[in-house]
């Protein structure tokens, strides 16, 4: 996972670190129920890669991408149209005293590891690191 920072350049916290994570592992399995009432989203498995929250933890951005990378914009749009009921669904099922405001984000990981292993497997490449 890429090291993420905040606005100013600095690490994140270890608190805005554990409160995404819970954030992260609550919105997965909201979405995995299927609890929001969504046919679109119904239809779509999404998995959500990373969530970032900022210092003040009143933003988290959840970095997301449909199974098999099918539908990116597709998706996008139907969670940003439910953001309200899937932040109140994770609010609920987790023991944050306020609710964030909720952002989404394609998740770029996955593109960044196929372009890093087409790189290395390149035969220039190749060579060099066999050098």
């Amino acid at each position: 996972m890429a090291k993420q920072s905040n606005r100013d350049g600095k690490a994140p916290t270890q608190r805005m670190l554990r409160v995404g994570e819970q954030f992260r592992r609550i919105l997965s399995e909201v979405l995995q129920r299927g609890d929001v009432h969504d046919d679109d989203l119904a239809r779509m498995s999404i998995t959500v890669g990373e969530v970032r929250m900022t210092p003040d933890l009143r933003i988290a951005t959840a970095f997301v991408l449909p199974l098999g990378g099918q539908g990116k914009e597709d998706a996008l749009a139907a969670l940003r149209r439910n953001k309200h009921e899937i932040r109140h669904l994770v609010v609920k099922g987790g023991s944050m005293k306020f609710a964030p405001e909720l952002r989404f984000e394609l998740d770029g990981t996955f593109d960044q590891m196929d372009a890093t292993r087409a790189l290395l497997s390149d035969d220039h490449v190749r060579q060099d690191l066999e050098d």
